[in-house]
């Protein structure tokens, strides 16, 4: 992979393992289900990222990542899968080898994961100060109409 290459493949990506796609998607809808589509033949990924073909069939046995198969067992390779073979790429030329390749995705992955999780708490924690805002304006009335007492 050239360097220009592994610059902008890092650029791009966000970390993690993509979605594979394996899960069934039917590429209808939205943008994240026709990334995770497989449509592309490991002779043409390979292309595109720069690797070889028995480099990403490795990448398979060794985990990195699960591409969609056809009916008679012929991979099929997304966008997505295409952004972690491009990951890969740049983790392998900064010096790890593929254990540790599978530990950086899975931590990216699982990085992701948890920002998602504390995004969905601080919604839920707005929320719950909103209302809990106007059920103390709620007690006040109740209490005798002072909207101008002490918070509870």
């Amino acid at each position: 992979m050239a360097a220009s290459d592994v610059e902008t493949a890092a650029e791009e990506y966000d970390g993690g393992l993509a979605p594979s796609g394996a899960d069934g998607t039917s590429g209808e809808g939205s943008a994240n289900d026709r990334d995770a589509r497989g449509v592309y033949a490991i002779s043409v990924a390979a292309e595109l990222v720069g690797t070889g073909q028995q480099n990403i069939r490795q990448y398979e046995r060794k985990g990195l990542l699960t591409p969609e198969r056809t009916d008679g067992g012929t991979r099929r390779y997304s966008e997505s899968d295409l952004t972690t073979l491009r990951r890969i790429g740049v983790l392998l030329d900064e010096g790890l080898n593929l254990a540790g390749v599978k530990l950086v995705l899975e931590l990216e992955a699982e990085n992701r994961g948890l920002s998602e999780d504390n995004r969905g708490l601080a919604d839920d924690n707005r929320e719950l100060r909103a209302d809990n805002r106007g059920l103390r304006k709620d007690l006040r009335r109740a209490r005798g109409g002072v909207e101008n007492s002490p918070e509870l």
